[in-house]
Formats: C-alpha cells, structure tokens, sequence
C-alpha cells in the first residue's frame, strides 16, 4: 500500500561542482562532469539541516536507491538531500578524484548555504560511498583562507556523518572490487593505510550514525565494527546497528514513499538525526 506521502518535493536541476573542468579531469562527458542535485524539502517542514548523499556502487557505478531514495526519504523530516555524482573508477577515474569531488560537495553546500536556508551539513553514504564519506569523515581540512575560489575557503569537515553499510578499511576485511576501483592497477603503497578509515579516526571526526546487517555477504560487518571501536578509542560520540537482516544494497528496505515498509534502520536514523537537530 502506497502512503499519501507526495511524490515530488522540490528538486533543482544537476550542478557542476566546478565552473570549468574538475580538477584532473580527462574530458568533457556526463562522467568527467562530478555534480549535485539539490533535493528540497517543503518550506513548511525544512530544518535548516542538509546531508550530501555519496551513492554506492563500488566505485563503479552510483545505486539511484542510494541517492534520489534517500534524499526524498531525509526530505520528510525537513532535511534537504544533496546527491552527489562522484567520478568512478569505471571511467578510469582513482583516487584522489572522488575524493575532491566529495570534498568540494560539501564545501559548496556550505557556501551557498544561505541561498538553501542551510547553516548545518552532514554527509551520507552507502557501500563504496560509505567509503567515500568516512573518508570525508577523516580527512577534512579547515579550508584555505584567501583562495581566489570562494568556495574552497569553506571547511570540509560535516557536522555529522551517515554510513550504511560501508566499505571502512582497505586492509584484510574491504571490499575487493571497491578498493581496486578506488586505487587503480598500482597504487603507491602508502594509500591502503592511508585509505583505511579506521585508522584514520581523531577526536576531531564528527559524531556517527553507522548501521550493517550481520547477513551482507559482500562488505563484512567488521567493517562498521573496526570504525565504530576508533571511534569509541577516540571519544567520538556514536550509534552502531548490527541487525541480523538486510543484506547488501537494501537501501532504505522500500521505496522511500511506502514509510510502514522501511527497513527499521531509517527509524532509528531519524531518531538520531533528532537528537542532533538535524530533523522534525
């Protein structure tokens, strides 16, 4: 049965993250091109809180469940959705491209936020994008004051940060497929370690909301657990779910308009997404 929930909050159309070519750029195509399309709650409902949503894919390819889905989904409790097309390694793209593509998202974000009526961002992401975003989580930076780009004077650090069901290290327990998509055919040696976000955690990251299913039998679970521990040896504060069902990829469970058919991870986000006044 499909809820009286409607179908079209306000969406924008794509923009380029840069107004010439992304940095390391090889052309001109929809792939070389990294975007975000804006997804805005109803004005009545909207928090003043905005996540930039990294689909998964195994860095690929971007799961629309993983993008649009989630940002209609967050759009009902007030929050704006940003879905970022970030470049892939299909496309003979390694880091760090997506990387500076998730990076300046957020920054963007911020820097118009006043345009959105957004003065707090978070980020989220599934799979290879959980990667993405933990890595955003980990690897931020204040900005740089005086750049001639206004937007790259903004801090890259979200306020908070959505992982579900992430690819976390690059060690023993990743995911094989993401991690060659992300490092290429020979990677500098240093970049697995580097790349490992549970070793990359300080009391610096910003709080966490992480959930895995004990069943995926493609990113293992450890995954979660190894992140949630650094985050917890650090004083970081955050919420683990490890449900017994779900699989890999489930995204929400159900199309984000039928709510009594969700996976109960997205209650328990939205609960936490209170605690921290990002939702209604």
């Amino acid at each position: 049965m499909t809820s009286n929930i409607p179908k079209f909050p306000a969406t924008l159309a794509a923009i380029p993250l840069w107004p010439q070519a992304a940095p390391g750029a090889h052309g001109y195509a929809v792939s070389d091109i990294p975007t975000i399309t804006p997804f805005l709650p109803a004005p009545g409902k909207a928090t003043g809180a905005a996540l930039v949503i990294c689909p998964g894919g195994g860095y690929g390819g971007l799961a629309d469940h993983e993008g649009e889905g989630y940002a209609r989904f967050f759009n009902e409790s007030g929050i704006a959705g940003f879905v970022l097309a970030y470049r892939l390694g299909s496309y003979g793209y390694h880091y760090p491209a997506m990387f500076l593509d998730v990076t300046r998202a957020l920054r963007y974000v911020r820097a118009h936020g006043a345009d959105w009526g957004i003065d707090r961002i978070g980020v989220v992401g599934s799979s290879a994008g959980g990667h993405l975003a933990s890595t955003l989580l980990t690897h931020f930076d204040a900005g740089k004051p005086g750049d001639a780009d206004p937007i790259e004077r903004e801090s890259s650090r979200p306020d908070l940060g959505i992982l579900c069901y992430p690819v976390i290290t690059l060690g023993p327990d990743t995911h094989e497929g993401s991690k060659a998509n992300l490092l290429g055919p020979s990677p500098s040696p240093e970049l697995a370690p580097l790349l490992s976000n549970e070793l990359q955690v300080t009391a610096a990251t910003p709080p966490c909301f992480l959930f895995h299913t004990w069943e995926d039998g493609a990113v293992k679970v450890e995954n979660s657990l190894m992140f949630a521990s650094a985050l917890r040896a650090h004083g970081v504060p955050f919420d683990l779910h490890i449900y017994q069902q779900g699989g890999h990829g489930m995204g929400l469970g159900a199309p984000w308009d039928q709510p009594e058919n969700l996976h109960p991870w997205t209650r328990d986000c939205i609960y936490w997404l209170k605690v921290h006044q990002f939702a209604k």
